[in-house]
């Protein structure tokens, strides 16, 4: 069972206003110190990553305004999740780091550097979760007059990937550093190529700045839903996240983008599929009730509608709030709205208002580890993304909890493998053979 924390490196995530409870911490996430206890009780849980979300936009479409957001801490205001890497990193040898950037708001050429490095500060530790950006609000402050389409996201996005693996995967040689200092060279220059690439939305004529990293290319986390989303994993990801409220909904969700990974002339299992999940869980089973009651007195549905429009790009305070809501194509994320169709916004608000699209599991430790069991078996996912409730106690009680279950039925590693992240999940440090990086890097020795 693959499992990954679910975080931001901002003020509140996916349950709106939980900050308010009296045992949250999450005006700690400016603090080193926060991290480096998440850090630390993530490994003695022996997850596999810490996997950060992040947008560049604050949720302004409910309302018309940013106000709400602001007030209820929807994901604003909110840090750069690179920098806590090398942080979490320091005080650990095998949790692997999830981090979110943007094809839309990057460039390839200096965004390459980024992640080169902290494969190499982490020891190859590092992935990276691939989006495009729905948020126009980001889109205006990066100085477009606005959100680019959906299909020219996705369409700039399969160019950026051809870069940035020209630059990971063929610019340096293996053996192209030396560091003789007899000779004094550095480096062999024949073995340092440039990768010419001149293309519709991108110009990087040059080579990579960096030598190769441990994983050349970071693990490929997606978790885009859409036509074009599933297409563009299919094609590049090695990790795909999804969300889905049933365990029959995610078994359908599954098996098509299984299908797809096939037809894209991949192995099945070149993909893993991680649910997303929120547990709350206490010794027993009562406890665990009374804590899910608990937890929702602190709940804001304004809080909720204000993510819910930032995802859609549907204002909810112009609806009735029991009047249905119908599918408008627009340019933000279109496989959300497309599964709230049919629901009210009263009925959106209590689906996402506590632990954002995934389901809510209660129950005592058992419980929840004979649930997540039989989402793996029915629902064919190779693992979590555990969504907190409050920071950090909701890691805190499935570490102490939970995984002791796990483990006790095999489900969960009593002890970390050596070697890179990708090392860890799929037995080799770099990609297979059979991944678009590789074919491009074939493509580029060979001309």
């Amino acid at each position: 069972m693959y499992l990954n924390a679910f975080e931001m490196n901002c003020a509140g995530f996916q349950s709106h206003a939980l900050w308010r409870h009296p045992e949250d911490n999450t005006p700690g996430y400016k603090s080193i110190d926060y991290w480096i206890h998440l850090a630390k009780l993530l490994e003695k849980g022996r997850f596999d990553a810490v996997f950060l979300a992040d947008v560049l936009g604050v949720y302004d479409v409910y309302q018309g305004s940013r106000d709400p957001a602001i007030v209820n801490g929807v994901q604003v205001p909110a840090n750069d999740p690179a920098f806590v890497i090398p942080v979490m990193a320091s005080v650990t040898k095998h949790l692997g780091f999830g981090l979110t950037a943007s094809t839309t708001h990057e460039h390839p050429y200096t965004f390459a550097r980024k992640m080169s490095t902290l494969d190499h500060l982490t020891n190859g530790r590092i992935g990276w979760n691939v989006v495009t950006s729905y948020l126009n609000s980001a889109a205006k402050n990066i100085g477009l007059a606005q959100q680019t389409s959906h299909d020219e996201r996705y369409a700039r996005a399969e160019e950026y990937m051809e870069v940035v693996y020209k630059l990971w995967e063929t610019s340096w040689e293996e053996d192209a550093v030396v560091v003789n200092k007899e000779k004094g060279i550095y480096t062999d220059p024949s073995k340092v190529h440039d990768i010419d690439h001149d293309g519709k939305y991108f110009s990087v004529p040059g080579n990579h700045l960096c030598e190769p990293s441990p994983q050349r290319t970071p693990v490929i986390f997606q978790a885009g839903a859409s036509s074009k989303g599933r297409k563009f994993a299919a094609n590049h990801a090695e990790l795909v996240f999804i969300s889905s409220t049933s365990a029959e909904k995610t078994k359908n969700i599954v098996a098509a983008f299984r299908q797809e990974i096939v037809q894209s002339g991949r192995p099945a299992d070149d993909v893993k599929v991680i649910a997303a999940i929120t547990p709350i869980t206490a010794p027993t089973t009562e406890e665990a009730q009374a804590k899910y009651e608990y937890y929702k007195r602190y709940i804001s549905r304004d809080g909720a509608f204000a993510l819910v429009g930032g995802w859609t790009g549907v204002d909810l305070s112009k609806v009735d709030p029991d009047e249905k809501v119908e599918y408008i194509e627009n340019d933000a994320m279109r496989s959300i709205l497309k599964g709230f169709a049919g629901m009210t916004p009263n009925e959106i608000a209590d689906e996402v208002a506590l632990g954002g699209l995934g389901p809510v599991i209660v129950g005592d430790p058992y419980q929840i580890a004979d649930e997540l069991e039989y989402w793996m078996d029915y629902a064919d996912v190779d693992g979590f993304n555990i969504v907190y409730s409050i920071t950090p106690g909701s890691f805190e009680d499935f570490v102490e909890l939970v995984v002791p279950v796990l483990q006790e039925r095999g489900l969960v590693r009593k002890e970390y493998e050596e070697g890179t992240f990708r090392k860890k999940l799929f037995g080799n440090d770099q990609l297979t053979k059979s991944h678009p990086a590789k074919q491009v890097g074939r493509a580029i020795v060979t001309s």
